[in-house]
């Protein structure tokens, strides 16, 4: 009879255990995006290059994203230098080169302390145009102008 209390205490104690350790696995900032991918679709050579990704922190603790970074130098991010709070919604704005005529398909990743996804890909997608023909007047941004 001992041995059957013993080993039920032994088993109590390893439960609580886990439990206890599951509760601290979970404590921290956690990242969650609303979407993952922005697709341009067709967009115009020289067309407007921004787009947002926006996210929560639904962990308990502040988010810091340390980095961001494109897969390329055409996609450049800008991301909340300061903490996020537990609750609390950011934004990451992301911009790609236009002027480069043809498919678009690049990463973001983001680097932060959310103990769901410390490194985190974020996606743009899509198609830019043709390239003005020579002799076409253009805007500052390099799109053919309606003169």
């Amino acid at each position: 009879m001992k041995k059957l209390f013993l080993s039920f205490g032994i088993m109590f104690i390893a439960v609580l255990g886990m439990n206890t350790l599951n509760a601290q696995i979970e404590k921290g900032a956690k990242i969650e995006f609303s979407k993952e991918t922005h697709d341009y679709g067709n967009i115009k050579y020289g067309g407007d290059p921004l787009c947002t990704f926006e996210f929560k922190n639904t962990g308990d603790e502040p988010l810091i994203i340390s980095n961001a970074k494109g897969s390329c130098g055409c996609t450049v991010p800008e991301w909340p230098k300061e903490p996020i709070a537990p609750g609390a919604k950011g934004t990451i704005r992301v911009k790609y080169d236009t002027n480069r005529p043809g498919p678009i398909n690049k990463n973001v990743t983001i680097t932060s302390n959310a103990i769901n996804e410390p490194n985190k890909v974020i996606r743009i997608k899509g198609e830019v145009g043709p390239a003005p023909e020579v002799g076409t007047p253009v805007n500052n941004a390099g799109a053919p102008t309606n003169n």
